[in-house]
């Protein structure tokens, strides 16, 4: 399989999915060929079945966010990871989105008559509008819809080139499928359960007062407004007992520092310090409508932390109300988290559910999954 992600090396969940989806081709030594954007003195590597090509971005790209960066003359590249393609000569080329990597491997699938997978990760069209409210403010009234409608539009067109579609919630699957009218298999994500536990919990006994906690991109279609919402009404409503422990950077990050005055702020954090970091927390606050899934949702219940989501999106199908934390809508989110904070046997209970179910959740059943779906596309190349 020859894989296009859009990005790798970022803080993001296309680049955390991309990560693990190789280590599942290395552990069982699957041929497997990785086309990247990343800066490597050495761009191509062949480690056993396993090939990596990593070329650059060039001078002429713009930042889509604080890490990731957009190419629109990429292609300059396209001679050199044909040559490496065809050596390789893989049975499908999968893509996850479209950008610059995205558009290259849907042409090479093209022009080399292979079947093309594409995975959805990004709610793009939601994206769109988010990033556009400033200028859809001075527009008449919908025109955030259409805009969302266009973008969505555009997508279904280029994601009905591949004969096989995955995303990671069943809703987003139903919507790709009326949109594109191709089959769409559930890709959901897994969680490295021994790396985030409850034991790695770094706080002495005599800390009582609550860390609420983030990790993600500060940036505003992730609703972090909604964050000073919640310190706000729970001032309200006379709780000064709590702290926020923000993880993360984006765009945004200044301006909720002005107004998230209960914070304490890291920056990006990985491997052992971000385990810490979950462990340390007591209730995992989520506000995004946006987001397909919610890495950070199920890291944070790895880890013994309920999570409290939106009606909206993917995170909604890894929490269950009430057992695992809470999904409820923006305004009633400082209600949420009161009451689990108030209820100590009801939050105790929470905490070891959500470990349990986290547990049940590996990242080599998800990608077993996806090689189950290329199956039907492969007609007879041989085993």
């Amino acid at each position: 399989m020859a894989y296009f992600p859009d990005s790798f090396h970022e803080v993001n969940g296309v680049a955390h999915t991309s990560r693990h989806f190789e280590q599942f081709a290395r552990r069982r030594g699957l041929p497997f060929l990785c086309v990247r954007a990343g800066d490597r003195a050495q761009a191509f590597v062949q480690d056993g079945a396993v090939w990596t090509l990593e070329l650059p971005r060039g001078v002429l790209s713009f930042a889509l966010e604080k890490d990731l960066r957009f190419d629109p003359v990429y292609l300059r590249h396209f001679a050199e990871i044909a040559d490496v393609v065809e050596q390789f000569r893989p049975d499908v080329i999968h893509i996850t989105g479209v950008s610059e990597l995205g558009l290259l491997g849907a042409k090479l699938a093209s022009e080399m008559a292979l079947p093309l997978a594409a995975s959805w990760h990004t709610n793009v069209h939601e994206y769109a509008a988010r990033r556009s409210e400033w200028f859809l403010q001075r527009l008449p009234q919908g025109a955030g819809n259409a805009m969302e409608d266009v973008a969505m539009a555009i997508a279904a067109w280029f994601y009905a080139h591949a004969q096989v579609l995955f995303a990671p919630n069943p809703e987003l699957c139903r919507k790709l499928e009326n949109a594109t009218g191709r089959r769409c298999h559930l890709m959901a994500r897994g969680v490295d359960a021994q790396l985030f536990c409850p034991n790695k919990r770094r706080r002495s006994g005599d800390d009582a007062k609550p860390v609420l906690g983030y990790v993600g991109r500060l940036s505003v279609e992730k609703n972090i407004a909604g964050l000073v919402r919640v310190q706000d009404e729970l001032e309200r409503m006379g709780r000064h007992d709590f702290r926020f422990l923000i993880v993360g950077h984006g765009g945004d990050e200044g301006w909720l520092r002005e107004r998230l005055h209960r914070a304490e702020f890291t920056g990006v954090l990985r491997g052992e310090m971000l385990a810490a970091a979950y462990a340390d927390m007591d209730v995992f606050l989520f506000p995004s409508h946006t987001d397909t899934f919610g890495n950070a949702v199920l890291e944070a219940l790895a880890s013994g932390v309920p999570a409290v989501v939106t009606p909206d999106g993917g995170p909604k199908t890894i929490v269950r109300d009430g057992v695992t934390g809470r999904i409820v809508s923006d305004d009633l989110f400082a209600e949420a988290v009161a009451d689990i904070l108030i209820d100590r046997p009801g939050h105790k209970a929470m905490r070891e559910a959500a470990r349990a179910y986290a547990l049940t959740a590996s990242w080599d059943a998800v990608f077993q999954g996806v090689y189950a779906a290329y199956e039907p596309m492969l007609g007879d190349v041989p085993d």
